[in-house]
């Protein structure tokens, strides 16, 4: 984990991977669970032994259940101190790049994009996260995250 000491530590790392985060494996339980709160019952997702003669050969987490991660990759791959709260603002850019199968450890690499002040003494940041399938050629997804911190 990186540890910032206030967001002004952030104003030099613009253009530049920040972190890595730790590797999270997608559970059959996190794909039902994550259906049930979404209402995507898709086969491929939800099925077991459908999906183990679909097209991926095993069932795949939803995209979006992929992309709802983020919050925890930079949970555990970045710290910034003296700040009071934090926000996610929205997104600019998402793909999906690849399929998820079930058991599939991810993790995210974090680049920092943009860094600029707000309102209250707060930082407005635009994050490049490209989550990465251990054992895979090319990323599953890829995303430009905004969120806000706020001292």
């Amino acid at each position: 984990m990186k540890v910032f000491e206030s967001l002004d530590a952030l104003d030099t790392l613009v253009g530049q991977e920040v972190a890595t985060s730790d590797w999270i494996t997608v559970t059959q339980e996190q794909v039902n669970l994550f259906a049930e709160a979404t209402g995507d019952h898709q086969w491929i997702h939800v099925d077991v032994e459908r999906a183990k003669a679909g097209p991926f050969g095993a069932p795949i987490a939803h995209g979006f259940l992929t992309l709802s991660l983020v919050p925890k990759f930079f949970e555990n791959a970045i710290e910034i101190r003296n700040t009071r709260m934090g926000v996610n603002y929205g997104l600019n850019k998402v793909r999906f790049t690849a399929p998820v199968p079930v058991g599939s450890r991810l993790r995210a690499h974090l680049k920092l994009l943009a860094c600029d002040p707000i309102e209250n003494g707060g930082r407005q940041m635009a994050w490049l996260v490209t989550v990465e399938r251990e054992g895979a050629d090319k990323p599953v997804c890829i995303a430009e995250s905004l969120g806000r911190r706020y001292p």
